[in-house]
């Protein structure tokens, strides 16, 4: 059944009261596709659904809602109904919910979890905002190196049902320390008398509670793990994160990125959900310090006021240098911010990058001048006149501005982000935009100079 027709269907049986047609279409519905059918409902609706499902299969679903539905169905359902579910769900994605809800609310769903779920969800809250500590669950499986496979194996079957996941299972010592990891598979296909000891291959790769969530997507990328382990500062294993959680980190690191990159501020709401007050200040506050940046455009260009009135013919070309120059730096500030987001380029890396972009903005400056040189010279064969006697002048200088707008677009916008970083902040602020602004008032001066030079004494 398609989507469109599920929702017309599940809206049906909500309006006729059918309750046991209801029930039955929604245990047949895989999670992910129940969460899909049912956003386009109210949380009301939503609410009458989950009171159907039994609190386990209610979790597993409500974990597939974002948070904002999740946000308004926990309203919707009271405080009893939403203790229930929140205690059944991964702790990891009950982290990701509650970190979102407002204090007061947070503390009150908290306090109606059982005592062994409200220690999991303090400790776990308690770690700072986008550390791995908030992504990780701490539903995992430990074992012990003089176990055999056989034991192993026993283990699991009883107690197997409580972890997240059983690809990977931890090896650890009497204090809970992390000495390695042991994929499930090898336990499958080996002898039941051998030990976990001579299954090790001391490969274990780890993440910090402390680390950042950026480092957990580069390590995941690096290592290409589908769940790696979590550990404090005395390697105890404190928890496990799952590669779901961090493509959803992923997404919202590349969301922010591009929304950066479009010379916006970022945005904590989905588009269609974010209110337009907040919508409109988001994109306001730097679209006016652009607008602020622009204005020495103006400046610059009143400043060679006496230039452009002798040689009006030099108005003309202003456009086409300010933009060359500035998309130059647009795509320089591009790839160096995808490079380091995805850990291609470091800090260390600038003096190559540096030396990388000279010849690329020189080589493309040139490309750029015989292109522009042969307009002009193109032009003035078809229509004599157009740019006067000294059109030759005026190709050069053109030519030679683009050579140096494009150079200094190429060189500003691989270096800005190097600076940015180097200063702590996120090199995403050197948005394009913000780059192109930059570019545009250094390119009238290069523009105006290089003429000042080549037609002096002729036109100027």
């Amino acid at each position: 059944m398609e989507l469109e027709q599920l929702q017309q269907h599940l809206m049906e049986l909500l309006r006729r009261g059918d309750f046991p047609g209801l029930k039955q279409q929604l245990q047949s519905l895989l999670p992910a596709d129940f969460a899909e059918a049912i956003k386009a409902l109210a949380a009301e609706e939503q609410a009458v659904l989950f009171r159907l499902l039994h609190t386990e299969a209610a979790a597993e679903v409500f974990e597939y809602l974002p948070v904002e539905d999740q946000e308004a169905l926990i309203h919707a359902m009271g405080n009893v109904e939403s203790a229930k579910i929140l205690d059944a769900m991964a702790s990891d994605d009950r982290t990701a919910l509650l970190e979102e809800l407002p204090a007061h609310v947070c503390a009150r769903l908290v306090e109606l979890l059982s005592p062994s779920e409200r220690r999991i969800a303090l400790r776990l809250l308690d770690y700072p905002e986008d550390s791995v500590g908030r992504l990780m669950t701490s539903e995992f499986f430990t074992i012990r190196d003089f176990w055999t496979a056989g034991e192993v194996l026993e283990h699991i079957r009883r107690h197997g049902r409580d972890s997240e996941t059983l690809n990977v299972l931890y090896v650890v010592d009497g204090n809970g320390k992390l000495l390695d990891d042991v994929r499930i598979r090898e336990f499958l296909l080996c002898p039941l008398d051998v030990t976990v000891l001579q299954l090790r291959d001391e490969a274990c790769v780890a993440l910090m509670a402390s680390d950042d969530r950026e480092t957990a997507v580069a390590a995941f990328r690096k290592y290409d793990r589908s769940v790696l382990p979590v550990v404090d500062n005395q390697r105890v294993l404190v928890g496990i994160v799952t590669v779901d959680d961090v493509l959803d980190v992923a997404e919202e690191e590349a969301t922010e990125d591009i929304q950066k990159l479009g010379g916006m501020e970022q945005l904590d709401e989905p588009y269609m959900d974010i209110s337009f007050g907040r919508l409109l200040k988001k994109r306001a506050t730097w679209l006016v310090v652009l607008f602020v940046g622009e204005l020495f455009t103006a400046t610059a260009m009143k400043h060679y006021e006496k230039e452009m009135a002798k040689a009006l013919v030099l108005s003309f070309f202003v456009p086409l240098i300010i933009s060359s120059g500035g998309n130059s730096g647009s795509q320089a500030a591009t790839l160096i911010i995808r490079a380091m987001g995805i850990g291609e380029v470091r800090l260390k890396d600038w003096w190559r990058v540096m030396r990388r972009e000279i010849f690329s903005g020189l080589s493309l400056g040139i490309i750029l001048a015989v292109l522009g040189a042969l307009r002009i010279a193109i032009w003035a064969g078809l229509f004599p006149g157009i740019y006067g006697e000294h059109w030759r002048l005026i190709a050069l200088t053109v030519s030679l501005s683009l050579v140096g707008v494009v150079l200094w677009g190429t060189f500003s916008g691989s270096m800005l982000p190097f600076l940015l970083k180097r200063l702590g902040l996120d090199p995403a602020t050197s948005s394009a935009p913000f780059v192109a602004t930059l570019v545009d008032v250094t390119g009238l001066v290069i523009y105006f100079a290089v003429a000042g030079v080549i037609l002096h004494g002729s036109l100027l």
